[in-house]
């Protein structure tokens, strides 16, 4: 028994993630014996991070760092802060992250850190001890070549930023290659802004062609317009595809004739409502369900987990989707649109394209060189559309009478378990 699987074992979220795991060991055929390893986390990391707030009181949180696997790779995975923060979601989350860089065949392993905190209520100045403090406290955990932490939730480029800077002063060099998703000044890359949403659009297009005889004159709606499904919806259009409905918490907006994505864009963020867009022949709803409804080619649920289920999925009519969110389709409803011949790109592939950029900028930061934004997406572009070639291919020769997500799961499973039998560890 893992000596803290008491922290995590209870946790509903660790819990499905192992059930993940169980279907898709069934699926390879892998005995008890590998799931038990495969289901715990090579380490967890415990932190007692104490900072005095600006009014002089002393407050404790804890933190936490998973690491779930490392045979194919260091760990990799953001760090998240909130309240509902526990340690059983730390370590769920470093499984999937196994599972993300496996998949997209890049040589990184799982981790992911969390610490239980509200960080809207703390001020700069406490954020920033609270981010030194945490980091310092798993120092001796992580490095270039050992864990390369990034942002998750709540945490952003400055976090990282102290991170970077707190690591260089306790091992006394410049550790350019610590943690990824740097400000530009510090060895990052604008495009890992743009680059979840980008592989969103990419997995999109390349699921087009396969699927509805390419992206050109296709009709698009995405359910959810932050970060994620704001490029994606960007590069959709630039690549042919007529993006006719977006979406926000607001409620969302529909044009048959195709909306101006960059005036959407432009309302976003000036106005914090897609529906104060106004141009062209636009229908307003408050209503941002109704999108997932519409009469388009390609749904992009970006927005959040469980939007697609067994209630609406015969008001599906979508021949692709490719998931910017994590886990917006439940199983039973994939089950069913999968039946019906609609190809589900999962979120484990199709929202990849951020941990893919890391690994871009990383890579140069080993090498003290930098890259052009031009030059990173490029390289972005072909190492997915490979790799989703890749994964289609096995998908549809080995495992087609499962979803796509099923299949993915047990391709990443399968790869990392193979690594672990070259090195002798089963």
């Amino acid at each position: 028994m893992h000596e803290y699987a008491s922290l995590y074992e209870n946790d509903p979220v660790y819990q499905m993630a192992v059930k993940q795991l169980r279907e898709a060991a069934s699926l390879l055929g892998l005995p008890d014996e590998v799931v038990e390893v495969l289901r715990h986390p090579e380490k967890l990391v415990q932190v007692k991070i104490t900072i005095r707030r600006d009014n002089g009181k002393l407050e404790t949180y804890l933190g936490w760092r998973s690491q779930h696997n490392s045979a194919l790779g260091p760990y990799k995975g953001g760090v998240r802060y909130g309240e509902d923060v526990t340690p059983g979601e730390v370590v769920a989350l470093s499984m999937w992250m196994t599972w993300k860089t496996s998949l997209a065949g890049i040589p990184y392993g799982g981790g992911k850190g969390g610490v239980r905190v509200n960080p809207k209520a703390l001020s700069q100045r406490e954020l920033e001890e609270l981010s030194r403090k945490f980091f310092a406290g798993i120092a001796k955990d992580v490095g270039p070549d050992v864990d390369i932490p990034a942002p998750d939730v709540y945490t952003n480029p400055q976090t990282m930023a102290w991170y970077f800077d707190e690591y260089s002063k306790i091992v006394g060099y410049q550790a350019w290659g610590v943690v990824t998703a740097k400000p530009v000044e510090l060895g990052g890359l604008y495009a890992r802004v743009v680059s979840t949403g980008y592989g969103v659009a990419l997995t999109a297009r390349e699921a087009a062609k396969k699927w509805i005889g390419g992206l050109e004159g296709k009709t698009v709606a995405v359910h959810g317009f932050g970060n994620v499904g704001m490029y994606a919806a960007k590069y959709l259009a630039e690549w042919g595809a007529r993006v006719v409905a977006v979406s926000d918490s607001s409620g969302y907006i529909y044009d048959p004739k195709g909306l101006d994505v960059e005036e959407a864009i432009r309302v976003k963020e000036t106005t914090g409502k897609v529906t104060n867009y106004k141009k062209g022949d636009v229908k307003v709803s408050a209503n941002h369900m109704e999108l997932l409804e519409l009469p388009v080619d390609i749904l992009v649920p970006a927005a959040t987990q469980d939007v697609i289920t067994k209630e609406n999925v015969n008001k599906i009519k979508a021949k692709v989707i490719s998931e910017g969110a994590n886990g917006p389709t439940t199983p039973e409803a994939e089950k069913i649109l999968h039946e019906k011949g609609v190809i589900i790109v999962p979120d484990i592939l199709a929202n990849s394209g951020g941990v893919t950029m890391s690994w871009i900028e990383w890579s140069h930061n080993r090498m003290g060189c930098w890259l052009t934004d031009e030059e990173a997406l490029s390289r972005l572009d072909k190492m997915m559309s490979v790799n989703f070639e890749r994964v289609f291919n096995d998908w549809r020769k080995r495992f087609s009478t499962h979803p796509m997500r099923t299949a993915a799961y047990a391709i990443a499973v399968d790869r990392v378990v193979k690594a672990m039998k070259l090195r002798g560890w089963i």
